[in-house]
């Protein structure tokens, strides 16, 4: 069956589909209506309620799956869902929420054999205890959680995806470039958004916790690295380096980066994040697209709008 983000614009659509977010509006009239964002195995697509009762409110929940009819419009470059009718699902319609949940494209039993031989390669024994204790802390939301709420890798064990996908990268990178330190860049990678695990709040309709919105991943896992410093003994420069690599992974300061790289990994750190980052939106936007035409604006890639040509397949 075909799945949501598959639908062009002036198809009609009769799906049943999981809730992931809602958001309460009011029309320059005072009339009510609700901004629903739906999702599927395929991706999400966001629609409106209009004239949303309180009854409405109380059915339409996050988490909630719906039957849902309506037709695929075009708003500001992105595809739209006008909704016609919807229900909530029937117990006897015999869904559950895992069915239209987007989840990695390897297991996790692939994914955490990936990322303990990169553990093992680790020659510094501080940077590989440090870096094995918080894995092991958090190894089950590490392996469950999406890496964001929007933009890239938004699915569920997302995050765990994302450091294998970048740990690929940093292996290659190692090779061409022999004298960065393999064990720094594997740790980074490993670490740098492992505080999400704190900052969000699970796999499905996630959002921000309120640690997560006070102190953010960043901070969370400096803390963290510190405590675990602590726990096993550990002093010394690699410490301080390892908080650095996080501090410092979102490049800029107006991209959320307490510091900005001062360390040759630490930007290798930061590009890496960035490649993989738009890598995932640019693959899962395009895989949308037929050749010879341009996807919707991508608001992360500075609202572009990216063109297939007629020779992909």
């Amino acid at each position: 069956m075909k799945g949501i983000t598959h639908y062009d614009v002036g198809e009609t659509i009769e799906l049943y589909l999981l809730i992931k977010q809602v958001t309460k509006g009011t029309t320059n009239t005072g009339k009510p209506f609700l901004t629903i964002i739906f999702q599927d195995k395929s991706g999400e697509m966001e629609a409106k309620l209009w004239d949303a009762s309180e009854t409405d409110e109380k059915n339409f929940q996050p988490e909630t799956i719906v039957k849902v009819a309506g037709d695929i419009q075009s708003y500001r470059g992105r595809s739209q869902l006008k909704i016609k009718k919807i229900r909530p699902a029937a117990s006897s319609d015999g869904f559950k929420i895992s069915d239209f949940l987007e989840t990695a494209p390897l297991s996790i039993e692939e994914m955490i054999e990936k990322i303990t031989q990169y553990i093992f390669e680790m020659q510094n024994p501080n940077i590989q205890r440090i870096t094995r204790h918080l894995l092991n802390k958090y190894q089950k939301p590490f392996l469950e959680y999406p890496a964001a709420t929007k933009n890239h890798h938004e699915f569920v064990s997302g995050l765990a995806f994302h450091v294998v996908s970048m740990l690929d990268l940093s292996k290659a990178i190692g090779t061409l470039y022999p004298s960065l330190d393999r064990d720094l860049l594997y740790a980074g990678v490993i670490l740098h958004d492992l505080g999400k695990v704190m900052e969000l709040s699970g796999p499905t309709s996630t959002t921000y916790t309120i640690e997560g919105n006070l102190l953010g991943h960043i901070t969370i896992m400096v803390n963290e690295i510190g405590k675990a410093a602590d726990e096993l003994g550990i002093e010394g420069e690699e410490v301080m380096v390892l908080k650095h690599l996080v501090l410092s992974h979102h490049g800029k300061a107006e991209w959320g980066s307490p510091k900005p790289p001062l360390i040759k990994e630490a930007e290798m750190l930061h590009y890496i994040d960035n490649v993989d980052a738009k890598m995932n939106m640019l693959d899962r936007t395009l895989k949308r697209v037929k050749p010879g035409e341009f996807s919707e604006r991508v608001f992360a890639l500075d609202n572009r709008s990216f063109y297939k040509p007629i020779f992909h397949k």
